[in-house]
C-alpha cells in the first residue's frame, strides 16, 4: 500500500527549512549569542566557527561579527 501525504513538497521543504533555522538559532544561543543576534544570521554563519572563537575567549557577539 502506498503512502499518501497531504503536505505538498514545497510545504515539507519550508517546514524542514524552518526547523533547521530554529536548530541553528538554538546552537548559537547555547554558545551565548543572544537570540536577537542569532536569529538574523543563523543561516549565514557556520556555528562551528563561532564556537571555536568563543572557546578561545572571544565575546559571542564579536565572534558572530567576525564569522559573518
Amino acid at each position: 500500500m502506498g503512502r499518501t501525504s497531504t503536505a505538498t513538497p514545497s510545504a515539507d521543504t519550508a517546514h524542514e527549512s524552518d526547523a533547521v533555522h530554529a536548530w541553528r538559532v538554538g546552537q548559537l544561543t547555547r554558545l551565548g549569542v543572544t537570540e536577537l543576534v542569532a536569529e538574523p544570521v543563523a543561516d549565514q554563519v557556520d556555528w562551528h566557527e563561532v564556537a571555536r572563537l568563543i572557546e578561545r575567549g572571544c565575546p559571542a557577539a564579536l565572534a558572530v561579527a567576525i564569522v559573518d
